[in-house]
């Protein structure tokens, strides 16, 4: 097997060193060319365009005069990014940018071409901005629209005056449903057109023209009505600056434009989570990082555990990655399991493990975001955004099969239940049955989400959604004691695969969530958001657990337990987004009030069980002796008002301002002694954020923001704890690379105050005089380094101690599971033309070093480096994928709980996918 396994290893290696060898090469052979333009030959530009066809964004056409092309369309807020299929006009090989610019600009005489003009005229649907220019061949165009903002980058031109001065064109409100059209110079050669469309992304169409290039602009509704009398648009520029007219184009040579529309696989621009709107990262003063869908897909993600691996600072909490009922996780040193979102609505029951066949995306705040979001993590909050209704059919179907008897099978069925597309849906299913390394561990998964959006009118829409989960499994939280896998033990080794409970251990889960988002826009610059979601979760269980190991470090003493945890939450958000200005400042305003109720009902009967021999176990036994039984009821009502404000200073410094305000009742019920107890808390989370831009595509920012957790209990002398507030000061730097790669590097610093420590003098009771601060650095990188060649990666030192406790040994002693430092690096490549074009592969590493196995530091878990990789197809809406994890079957530890909870990793397993979209 390790023959086998090598030699995989060894084609896997020599497969990526061919082909960043090849690209290399290509890169080269180009570079030589431009710096020898006189060598360029027709039979050059042919090589080059065969080995660069595919390579080139994936919407390439060329456009005659007086012909156009659709660049986006979009129906109910929906974007589509239209196939080469859609097109009516005929689809030929794109000659790259560079070539065309330096065959064509030498006849020209100039390699940058002026755009003597901008014009906004209005249409019978809308505007047309029209770019004056006699030199259209040499221009390219590309489509990086994001939201509601349709974008297109102009280039190999620059807006110029007849003197040479640069200058800004503007149109505010120049028709209904746009609220602005601009048009500006981002560096010496691009121009960039931005239409910000009111509640959806608008229609461009865009055509050639002897004067110019001509951007048609219409709304969606626009679009599908009838014809309206157009407004006139109001334009701004710069004082005492006048358009000069228009010289006249021959147009004896047909204009050839070559037009590309990008989608980004595994970079995204935009997040929602920070602000609660859909805000450009760059703009966000705080890291946050983005587990796109295509990653998920390439990796074939089943869990939260193995997405949050391409996360720096993520690191698994104190249960299985794989087998745990639960999520468990830190960010930035500090638990964050309990501090899921789906969708920007918390909700508490989500520490369940869920599926992921409706995650459209994962996005990671690191970070507090008590300003937004209430109660939560110092370290950061995981917000899933699930799949949306499509405007047009989309049929899709995947299969997989692999190791342990996995099985899996998926649908994913969307499109519009009405002709007017005024009503759209959505709906995922999936099943999933496994078994495991572990000793008879089994699990099954049934998991259904469907969507349904309703346009009541052009300026409200409702979205309904909903989710159903079922998982029946053996109870896989149980460790096995550290002295004989990470200690010596006389006795030896123990086993792997040992699984210290009985065969009937069992946790039944199933959890259902409910809710709807309403949308509405009194103008074009005011909008009322409402959401609202309940989730219902249960959990029976069954199981044996570790109690005590015996001095001669064989026999494990264990106890049994079996009960039910029934949690429920209720989350309604209503807030109000506003975009004004006062003066030169432009705001967007987010305020709004948040009301969170949780309730959670826990019940344990305990009784023994007969220990077990780790070197020779005998299963069987049966629980026996009296039943010790015990159980609470607990209950929180929080609510909240908040506002925040997006400050635009000037085009390149913004400021976030935000605070936010929180009332919590909390009350708890002793189901033994049936005591209760009751407490209520207030909170005051602000944060300011300040982002500068010395370039376009360079962010540096600086903020500051507060959490605050809830402490529940009372001390020995029945005083209320109050909660836990934490300070986190961030700095860092965003910057795109050729605007296809983005990168983040920040440097952070958060203390965590009032934390709960055990009573040194009265055994039995906490104190509330504890403290732990951490500090780290954290780079990520995401994006396409090449056409067809991805990659997603990250780096993350993290220093966490405990500061301050009632127990000085604790002092300087670091939280379990934490590693100092961890790496990750994910890349695929799929060929982009040739016969083998549709082929693909992708391998990553996953490092985590050294770190505590429990919060007194008596032992460290070692580091591991874990190794994946995937080959696949694609041919039209065919994909087949092997994906190979843990490549090299590395015997690591997953993570720690203490002297008794030694989770080991799964081994190498190998799993296959077919998937069709019809």
């Amino acid at each position: 097997m390790k023959s086998w396994q090598s030699n995989i290893s060894v084609l896997l290696a020599a497969s990526v060193v061919r082909i960043i060898s090849t690209l290399v090469t290509q890169a080269a052979w180009a570079q030589t060319k431009l710096e020898n333009r006189d060598q360029f030959s027709q039979k050059d530009v042919e090589s080059l365009n065969q080995q660069l066809k595919a390579q080139a964004a994936p919407l390439t056409t060329r456009v005659k005069p007086g012909k156009k092309v659709q660049l986006l369309q979009t129906d109910g807020g929906e974007q589509k990014v239209r196939q080469l299929s859609d097109f009516r006009i005929p689809i030929t090989n794109a000659i790259p940018l560079l070539v065309q610019t330096l065959s064509q600009g030498e006849k020209q005489g100039s390699s940058v071409i002026p755009i003597t003009s901008v014009k906004a005229n209005p249409t019978d649907k809308g505007v047309e901005v029209i770019l004056k220019t006699t030199q259209g061949t040499l221009l390219q165009v590309t489509n990086r629209s994001t939201g509601n903002n349709f974008i297109v980058d102009v280039s190999g031109g620059q807006l110029q005056l007849p003197n040479g001065k640069a200058f800004t064109f503007r149109s505010e409100k120049p028709f209904a449903g746009i609220i602005e059209v601009t048009v500006t110079n981002i560096n010496a050669n691009t121009v960039r057109v931005t239409v910000v469309g009111e509640k959806a992304l608008p229609t461009v169409e865009l055509y050639d023209d002897n004067a110019g290039l001509v951007f048609a602009v219409a709304t969606t509704a626009t679009a599908n009505s009838p014809q309206q009398p157009p407004q006139t648009p109001q334009t701004s520029q710069p004082e005492n600056q006048t358009q000069p007219s228009q010289p006249s184009a021959s147009g004896d040579e047909p204009i050839e434009l070559v037009v590309t529309g990008e989608q980004d696989g595994y970079r995204v621009t935009d997040g929602s989570t920070a602000t609660k709107i859909d805000t450009p990262l760059h703009d966000i003063p705080q890291s946050i990082q983005v587990v796109p869908r295509q990653v998920l897909q390439d990796q074939q993600v089943r869990n939260l555990a193995e997405a949050l691996r391409n996360v720096p600072g993520v690191a698994q909490g104190r249960n299985s990655s794989t087998r745990g009922s639960a999520n468990i996780f830190t960010i930035r040193g500090f638990d964050a399991g309990g501090d899921i979102q789906r969708n920007g609505l918390r909700d508490s029951t989500l520490i369940d493990q869920t599926d992921t066949a409706d995650v459209e995306r994962i996005e990671v705040l690191q970070g507090p975001a008590s300003v937004l979001y209430g109660q939560g993590s110092l370290g950061g909050v995981v917000n899933y955004v699930t799949k949306q209704p499509l405007s047009e059919p989309y049929y899709a179907a995947e299969v997989s099969a692999g190791s342990f008897n996995f099985y899996r099978g998926a649908i994913d069925l969307s499109g519009p239940l009405t002709p007017n597309k005024t009503v759209l849906y959505r709906l995922n299913v999936a099943a999933q049955m496994t078994e495991s390394f572990l000793d008879f561990y089994d699990e099954q998964k049934y998991f259904v989400s469907p969507v349904l959006s309703w346009q009541i009118s052009d300026r409200t829409k409702i979205t309904f959604s909903g989710q159903y989960q079922v998982r029946p499994s053996k109870f896989g939280q149980q460790g096995l004691p550290a002295e004989g896998t990470l200690l010596p033990n006389p006795n030896g080794k123990i086993p792997r695969d040992l699984n210290i409970s009985e065969p009937f251990s069992k946790s039944d889960q199933s959890a259902l969530r409910l809710g709807y988002d309403l949308e509405h826009r009194f103008s074009d610059n005011w909008q009322l958001r409402n959401g609202f979601a309940f989730s219902s979760a249960q959990r029976y269980k069954v199981f044996v657990y570790a109690d005590s190991l015996e001095d001669n470090k064989r026999i494990l003493n264990r106890g049994y337990s079996g009960g039910v945890n029934d949690d429920r939450a209720y989350n309604l958000d209503t807030y109000v987004v506003g975009k004004f200005a006062t003066g030169s400042i432009g705001h967007q305003l987010v305020a709004g009030f948040n009301f969170i109720r949780e309730t959670s009902s826990t019940t344990n009967n305990n009784r023994q069980i007969a220990a077990l021999d780790l070197f020779n176990p005998v299963y069987g036994s049966q629980p026996f002796g009296d039943v010790d039984f015990s159980g609470d009821e607990s209950s929180s009502n929080t609510l909240a008002i908040y506002v925040q404000d997006q400050v635009t200073l000037a085009e390149n410094l913004k400021l976030l301002l935000g605070v936010r305000f929180d009332t919590l009742s909390q009350n708890g019920k002793d189901l033994v002694t049936n005591t209760q107890q009751t407490q209520s808390s207030h909170a005051f989370s602000p944060r300011v954020g300040l982002v500068y831009q010395p370039l376009q595509p360079i962010s540096l920012y600086a903020s500051y923001s507060r959490s605050f957790t809830p402490n529940g209990g009372t001390d020995y002398d029945g005083n209320l704890f109050d909660p836990q507030y934490g300070n986190s000061y961030e700095v860092g730097i965003k910057g795109d690379i050729n605007n296809r790669l983005s990168a983040t590097l920040s440097y952070y610093d958060l203390t965590l105050s009032n934390v709960l420590t055990d009573d040194p003098i009265h055994i039995g009771y906490v104190v509330q005089n504890g403290e732990q601060r951490s500090k780290g650095v954290e780079l990520s990188l995401a994006g396409e380094i090449l056409p067809g060649w991805n990659v997603i990666a990250g780096y993350a030192y993290t220093d966490v101690e405990v500061t301050k406790d009632a127990n000085p040994d604790v002092v300087g002693k670091s939280p379990t599971n934490v590693p100092k430092h961890s790496f990750n690096i994910w890349t695929s490549y799929e060929i982009q033309s040739g016969a083998l074009k549709g082929f693909g592969m992708g391998a990553g590493v996953f490092f985590i070093g050294v770190r505590p196995g429990d919060d007194e530091n008596t032992y460290t878990v070692p580091s591991y480096l874990r190794t994946n990789a995937a080959i696949f197809y694609k041919q039209d809406r065919f994909r087949a994928a092997i994906n190979f994890k843990n490549l090299f079957n590395v015997d690591y530890i997953d993570s720690a709980n203490g002297s008794l909870g030694v989770f080991y990793a799964d081994p190498f397993a190998v799993q296959g996918t077919i998937s069709w979209q019809f």
